[in-house]
């Protein structure tokens, strides 16, 4: 193993402790004295919520970091397949150790927050990564489908407001319910075609041959299925803003009439 590979997995290594502490340690510390409502919750609750406090907090690290890489690497933006892939190796090693961290949680309290769907998302995920990490291959395609990250933060948020009782005709969750639904389509939604015409222009190249058959796998079909899957999230996402929009302009019925044919 070179020098360069032990680094990313002393990085990998080092997120992952780091997760497990800010789930442990950090998260219940904090939201304890800037949510009241943290302590009233129930022990699944409030595992539920450091979950995805830390969730907030990688989907934000390695969001940003991403979109660094886009903006301003010119290796990987140039050669999409074989671009030097070191910067995107680092934050696909943060992701991988949040990754098996989270999994780590998702078994050690099934109880609470349990689920198949994300024990495969995170299972394929590993397996997509492992031709980043392990051969350096695809890195502009990898670290493109971490722009998604970007809508976890809302997501998260609607449900810390649903636990802590907030109406969801309130300003805040109507706020955050808009912000989710034009950041999902964003970062989901509207780059398909930039994703896809990227794809496209290296389809039956010289450099995508030269991607193992399992590897060319991984990618294609694991893109297809994910944004399959986002359509119909995001068409769930624009069913619910249209309806609690629809509720909140409904006007209200008039007050009942008296026996005297007076409105209370």
């Amino acid at each position: 193993m070179d020098a360069f590979s032990q680094i990313i997995l002393l990085i990998a290594v080092v997120s992952f402790f780091t997760f497990q502490w800010l789930f442990h340690s950090v998260s219940p510390w904090v939201s304890s004295r800037v949510s009241p409502g943290f302590l009233r919750l129930t022990p699944k609750q409030k595992i539920e919520w450091n979950s995805r406090t830390v969730s907030t907090f990688h989907a934000l690290v390695v969001g940003l970091f991403c979109l660094y890489i886009l903006l301003f690497d010119d290796a990987v933006n140039q050669d999409p397949v074989w671009g030097d892939p070191t910067l995107v190796k680092i934050n696909v090693g943060i992701t991988t150790g949040y990754l098996i961290s989270d999994l780590l949680l998702i078994f050690n309290y099934w109880s609470s927050i349990g689920d198949k769907f994300f024990v495969i998302h995170h299972l394929a995920a590993l397996y997509a990564y492992y031709y980043v990490l392990g051969q350096g291959m695809l890195p502009y395609f990898a670290n493109f489908r971490l722009l998604a990250e970007f809508s976890t933060p809302c997501v998260n948020q609607r449900w810390f407001f649903e636990v802590l009782g907030y109406p969801k005709s309130s300003r805040p969750n109507i706020a955050n319910g808009m912000m989710m639904a034009a950041i999902f389509f964003l970062v989901r939604i509207a780059v398909m075609p930039v994703y896809y015409s990227r794809m496209y222009s290296v389809y039956g190249t010289e450099a995508f041959y030269r991607v193992p058959l399992g590897g060319r796998g991984a990618w294609i079909f694991s893109s297809f299925c994910l944004d399959i899957m986002n359509i119909m999230w995001m068409h769930k996402i624009a069913r619910g803003c249209y309806r609690v929009m629809r509720s909140r302009h409904r006007p209200k019925p008039p007050p009942p009439l008296q026996e005297n044919g007076k409105a209370d």
